[in-house]
């Protein structure tokens, strides 16, 4: 059961080109444990053997094996009551991040879904404790955030709310960067 919400999320992802062949990293919350997947796997065509089981608190013999992200995900179930996190690299999303301090969707499901979305990271380095830390408390306020030329962590009660937040921030970007390349050529 739960590999089919870890496949659905991870094949749509890599469908829609918000995940390279072996970038992103999913997880959801297990009490006081984690399922996450594995370091380097392939989200397109996850199998069993691509999720791991660790503490939220505490390392075990699994904790090398999970995604290289795992500190952020921890760090996101200690300070938020997100039960699923889903992490992606959503390419126009990504380009505005270089400029933008915040993405402020001018559509309306944007605006609804999502209302603005925090750019972090902007003098830190990405695999910091302290990026940890920010993105999780950012994610008390917004559903989705950016690191700055890095990608996106979008946090839900399921899988498919994450993603959800995850298209709506990559369709949003879309459309801002659209309409800055309209803006520019018309001068």
């Amino acid at each position: 059961m739960l590999i089919s919400q870890f496949q659905t999320v991870g094949r749509d992802l890599c469908a829609r080109g918000l995940v390279s062949s072996h970038s992103g990293n999913l997880s959801v919350r297990l009490g006081e444990r984690l399922c996450i997947t594995h370091r380097g796997c392939m989200l397109g065509c996850l199998a069993e053997q691509d999720l791991v089981e660790t503490g939220i608190d505490k390392n075990d013999r699994c904790t090398p094996l999970a995604a290289t992200e795992l500190a952020v995900h921890r760090a996101i179930y200690k300070d938020t009551p997100a039960s699923a996190i889903v992490h992606a690299h959503p390419a126009y999303a990504v380009a505005l991040s270089f400029s933008e301090r915040e993405i402020v969707p001018c559509d309306t499901e944007g605006k609804l879904l999502l209302s603005k979305v925090p750019v972090l990271g902007w003098d830190m380095d990405i695999t910091s404790r302290e990026l940890a830390q920010e993105i999780a408390k950012a994610l008390a306020t917004h559903k989705i955030v950016l690191v700055r030329g890095h990608g996106s962590f979008a946090a839900g009660q399921l899988l498919e709310e994450a993603y959800h937040y995850t298209t709506t921030l990559e369709e949003s970007s879309r459309l801002l960067y659209l309409l800055k390349t309209l803006q520019t050529n018309r001068r």
